[in-house]
């Protein structure tokens, strides 16, 4: 039985009351589905990418619903309440940042810049600050506390992974959930669709800005992420 269904993404349930079957379509949307196109084979690229991520912060000691891969398509994932929070984790200013504070696209920040958005296409995940987050009983105080240790551990788990393979991690995008028990995971999807990543040497936009901006190549592009990231991890 499917259980929901977004832009690229659905989630099946499984015997299990607590796993999930989710579900990489090969839909590429951006500007919250406005502009939307197929790319065949894209839900397999974004499928591998994201289990070598999870699995990178799973070794690193960070809980994600991520259990394993069940197929070219597929994942077994843990079932957990999702926070209507996205959180936003800059490295360098890009996208509507430079917009809003008429910053120059590439200045590295000083220090990492976390933004805190309300999950809602209709509102156009509008950026709200803790004090919303708790007023409305999105998320605790504590709750809150956790998450952005975590982030920060993320974020450098994440930056050294992907410089690794010559890929710059200017920002990313990553949600949490709650197990029945409270317990605090991170959920949906990381892969180029949700981190904005730039070839080290030559700059070039490897994620979902190719199609955003008209760059072309997005599924070459994906592709040549994973096959960077899937040859260091079987090094």
């Amino acid at each position: 039985m499917k259980l929901t269904e977004g832009k690229s993404r659905q989630v099946f349930a499984t015997e299990s009351k607590d796993e999930v079957r989710v579900f990489h379509k090969d839909d590429e949307t951006a500007y919250n589905g406005i502009k939307h196109v197929i790319i065949p084979g894209k839900g397999i690229i974004i499928n591998k990418i994201s289990a070598i991520l999870y699995e990178t912060l799973e070794r690193n000691g960070i809980a994600t619903h991520y259990i394993r891969t069940i197929d070219d398509r597929q994942q077994l994932c843990r079932k957990v309440d999702p926070i209507r929070l996205e959180f936003i984790v800059r490295n360098y200013a890009a996208g509507d940042m430079t917009e809003r504070l008429d910053v120059k696209t590439g200045t590295k920040l000083s220090i990492p810049v976390v933004e805190c958005c309300y999950k809602s296409d209709e509102l156009d995940d509008p950026i709200i600050n803790r004090s919303y987050a708790i007023a409305l009983g999105m998320a605790s105080r504590e709750e809150l506390d956790l998450i952005e240790e975590e982030l920060g551990h993320i974020n450098l788990v994440l930056t050294s992974l992907f410089h690794e393979v010559g890929i710059k991690l200017v920002d990313f995008k990553v949600e949490f959930g709650r197990l029945a028990d409270g317990t605090l995971l991170v959920c949906d999807e990381l892969s180029p669709d949700s981190c904005r990543l730039w070839d080290e040497q030559t700059g070039d936009s490897m994620d979902r800005d190719r199609f955003r901006y008209d760059l072309g190549n997005v599924g070459e592009m994906y592709e040549e992420v994973l096959r960077r990231l899937s040859n260091f991890i079987n090094e």
